[in-house]
């Protein structure tokens, strides 16, 4: 009995890790299990790799300005936060918003799951808000 137990917890344990290091491994897989395997974000989502490319895929607007503030400038650095940028991206496809609303989204989310309201007030009663 002990045994089987211990089969079938190595084997989940394999699976799991199979599942998490998807991406990296060079098994070849038939395409209707790697598009199974893989996030439905991720379908979708090309990394843009400087700003140039994120200001031509949308990321920018009048109050959040990439080409004035880094492509003008000769900017060197690699572009917006990857993660951030794939969030953003999503939240435009998927409600149908334009940039700064989806930033404005995104940022709520962030706040809320931090435990701070939109306003930036804490949510947490024992919080000392004033003296």
């Amino acid at each position: 009995m002990l045994f089987y137990i211990s089969l079938l917890a190595l084997t989940a344990l394999l699976v799991m890790l199979l599942y998490r290091y998807r991406a990296v491994l060079p098994i070849p897989l038939p395409e209707r299990l790697r598009s199974f395997l893989s996030h439905p974000s991720a379908n979708n989502y090309a990394p843009l790799a400087t700003f140039a490319d994120q200001a031509a895929a949308g990321m920018t607007s009048t109050t959040f300005d990439i080409e004035a503030d880094n492509i003008r400038e000769g900017d060197v650095r690699v572009g917006l936060d990857d993660q951030g940028t794939r969030e953003v991206m999503e939240i435009m496809r998927r409600e149908s918003v334009g940039f700064d609303q989806a930033r404005l989204i995104r940022h709520n989310r962030y706040l809320a799951a931090n435990g701070i309201d939109p306003s930036g007030m804490p949510l947490d009663a024992k919080a000392v808000t004033r003296l």
